[in-house]
């Protein structure tokens, strides 16, 4: 499938997939949408100091360096798990440059280890955050550990509908940790209906820049 870099509206970058009218990231600011979606409504939120990170759609590391960002500035330890049934080229993760938004050489040396960290082993990424790849389809993965804070990015229902079944978020729910929590910015009234029966809390709330809404959903007990 042809893949196109594109710029966003805050200036950083993401691929766009021209047969599909999708992109990894929003046009409106690939960069903010991921701070406010997995960063603010996820990780600010549960206020942890050591947690577990479960994230579906690894894809061009986005969510993964701004996750090592935050640990290291804010001291937390995250073990930090995430999917990718088809992953990119080194020609096309590194075409975003998202290393040239990183301040310090150090984490532009981690987003780079990221990549290159093998599937299924877990890679220590300094003091604070340790990876764990694993090239799967969500449909026939089981997490080993239970999740904390679930970052749920996979491309939209409109092209995959498949990846936002009820099926998938009761998996997701019995294996999460009591009162993990779930974010995406997906916020079509579908997917909140299917979290919404398996269990979850949900809550809408205001979308990052260009999207009105996204949803944050909790396991209660």
């Amino acid at each position: 499938m042809e893949k196109r870099i594109i710029q966003t509206a805050d200036g950083s970058k993401t691929i766009e997939l021209p047969e599909w009218n999708e992109s990894y990231h929003s046009r409106h600011g690939a960069w903010q949408e991921s701070q406010h979606v997995f960063i603010k409504m996820g990780l600010e939120h549960l206020g942890m100091d050591k947690l577990t990170v479960l994230e579906m759609g690894f894809g061009t590391g986005l969510n993964a360096i701004q996750c090592l960002q935050y640990a290291e500035k804010n001291s937390l330890h995250i073990d930090y798990h995430t999917l990718e049934a088809f992953p990119l080229k080194a020609e096309e993760w590194k075409a975003v440059q998202y290393d040239a938004l990183l301040s310090e050489s150090r984490q532009k040396d981690f987003y780079a280890q990221m990549h290159a960290a093998p599937w299924g082993q877990p890679t220590p990424l300094g003091d604070h955050f340790h990876l764990v790849k694993y090239q799967k389809d969500i449909r026939s993965f089981l997490p080993t550990t239970q999740p904390d804070l679930v970052f749920y990015d996979a491309f939209g229902p409109r092209v995959q509908p498949e990846l936002w079944t009820e099926a998938i978020f009761k998996r997701l729910f019995d294996r999460m940790a009591e009162a993990g929590v779930l974010t995406t910015y997906c916020a079509k009234g579908e997917v909140r209906r299917h979290l919404q029966k398996v269990g979850f809390e949900v809550e809408r709330l205001p979308g990052p820049p260009g999207k009105r809404e996204m949803l944050r959903a909790t396991k209660t007990p």
